[in-house]
């Protein structure tokens, strides 16, 4: 959906173009471009550190690509676990973490279980590791938040640039006409790189991370029960809320 959306935008937009009778060649300008893109990335490595730059460029993978968070196969591992546990023991438990389909967070709190961490402390670095996994991909979604910021901006000072090249030819009618048409390309390129993908791309991660974090709120919350030692019926209706979710 993603992809289909983001092409129905853009084919939009040549379409009318098209149906004016205009040149579809008239929405392409190298300059224009130049300005636009490298003006946005260059606020924005300005502000942003590196690390946190190159963190969201490889989250914006997940645009067209989601991980697969499969709540109630999570929820009947933990389960199984939880049963596995009081039935052998925590140590019983230790090489599940190894499975493929087990993600990195359920290992590494297996292992805090597994390793008998006092119950208050389990909770405490739980929560610490919720509270980084949101900060981080928070601020992976606020690099595009703030490139959708800065490029309608750049491309008005796209558009400045390109009429006062159009105005140096104000003798030449014609030339000045093509001038000023060419000028406003910067304009649409900088309104439409924000709201046709950088703002998008913005929001879609979030909508991806918050639904990330619910899957490791479920995956805590089980832990927890795990150690906590509770009933399967317990721990089921405290995983109820978290089934049936999905991407």
């Amino acid at each position: 959906m993603a992809l289909s959306g983001l092409i129905l935008a853009l084919t939009c937009i040549v379409l009318a173009q098209w149906w004016h009778g205009g040149s579809l060649w008239g929405l392409l300008d190298g300059p224009a471009l130049l300005i636009v893109v490298g003006g946005t990335l260059g606020a924005v490595l300005l502000q942003t550190p590196w690390r946190q730059f190159s963190a969201a460029l490889k989250a914006s993978g997940q645009l067209f690509s989601l991980p697969k968070w499969n709540f109630n196969e999570q929820a009947s591992r933990l389960l199984h676990w939880s049963h596995l546990a009081r039935q052998e023991g925590f140590l019983a438990l230790e090489s599940k973490g190894e499975q493929a389909s087990v993600d990195s967070f359920t290992q590494q709190g297996l292992q805090w279980v597994v390793d008998g961490t006092e119950l208050m402390a389990l909770e405490q670095l739980f929560d610490n590791e919720l509270s980084c996994i949101e900060e981080q991909k928070e601020l992976e979604a606020q690099v595009f938040e703030a490139m959708g910021g800065y490029s309608p901006t750049i491309g008005i000072i796209g558009a400045v640039l390109g009429l006062i090249q159009a105005m140096s030819n104000l003798e030449d009618p014609a030339q000045l006409g093509a001038g000023i048409a060419v000028a406003f390309v910067a304009t649409l390129y900088g309104v439409g790189l924000a709201n046709l993908l950088l703002l998008p791309l913005a929001n879609r991660l979030r909508a991806i991370y918050r639904l990330e974090l619910r899957y490791r709120e479920l995956t805590a919350i089980g832990l927890l029960a795990i150690a906590r030692g509770d009933s399967s019926l317990s721990m089921s209706r405290q995983l109820a809320q978290y089934q049936g979710l999905r991407h």
